[in-house]
């Protein structure tokens, strides 16, 4: 067991519902394949975030998903129903939660980046010690991690991770509340076919980063080639 006021890691998560996860690879992907591969990278989300010594791990849902990711998580993680619908609802919900009467380090990560060296997210974890704020930023304008040791509602407003604009909202509003912010290291999570490539070539050279994510995407680059149809590009 972790002590009471351990940092606790929140992975934002939905559950494998075809039509409702990785949107944006359905241009790439069937969507009972985007679900299986969502599925994937969730479990290995999990796994990292258990590496972590001496932090908490939650999950953090939409109420309807709560039974379906209790099952997935098993004994790896809590789960807790956000309060509002949409991601932004989600993050308030996280630090909302877990800012009581005794302040955590709080780090909201997002479910697709089980790549992420642990590393990462325990320098996170340190910057809060002298930040108010940490952020992780994506290389497409998103962030794939946000922490902080008290709940500022007003802080996603109308955000989300993952959206071209939404670090720089979210940058704007720390300034407005008097905020100070550290950051992680810029990084990428999967949303498009590219980042689907990438990680694909990143995992034939490291599998053990992300392992079930790096079996799914063997099997499936497999199988596509066999029948013609959608290849993963291997580096040139």
């Amino acid at each position: 067991m972790t002590p009471a006021d351990s940092p606790v890691l929140v992975i934002m998560a939905k559950a494998p519902r075809p039509g409702s996860v990785k949107t944006r690879l359905a241009a790439s992907l069937p969507p009972e394949a985007v679900t299986d591969f969502y599925r994937c990278l969730l479990d290995d989300t999990l796994t990292l975030a258990r590496s972590l010594e001496n932090v908490e791990v939650a999950i953090m849902c939409p109420l309807s998903d709560v039974d379906d990711l209790v099952q997935l998580a098993g004994n790896r993680a809590s789960v807790i129903a956000q309060q509002g619908n949409g991601l932004a609802a989600g993050l308030t919900s996280v630090f909302a939660h877990f800012s009581g009467r005794n302040p955590r380090r709080t780090i909201a990560f997002n479910s697709d980046s089980p790549h992420l060296p642990p590393s990462v997210l325990e320098n996170a974890f340190e910057t809060l010690l002298a930040r108010d704020v940490v952020v992780g930023p994506t290389h497409d304008g998103g962030y794939y991690l946000v922490g902080a040791k008290a709940s500022h509602p007003t802080l996603f407003a109308n955000d989300g991770m993952g959206t071209s604009s939404a670090l720089e909202r979210l940058l704007s509003r720390t300034r407005n509340l008097q905020l100070s912010v550290g950051f992680a290291d810029v990084f990428y999570d999967i949303d498009i076919a590219e980042d689907l490539n990438r990680l694909a070539a990143e995992l034939r050279l490291a599998p053990s980063k992300a392992p079930r994510t790096a079996a799914w995407l063997k099997d499936w680059e497999t199988k596509v080639a066999s029948e013609h149809q959608f290849v993963l590009k291997r580096p040139s």
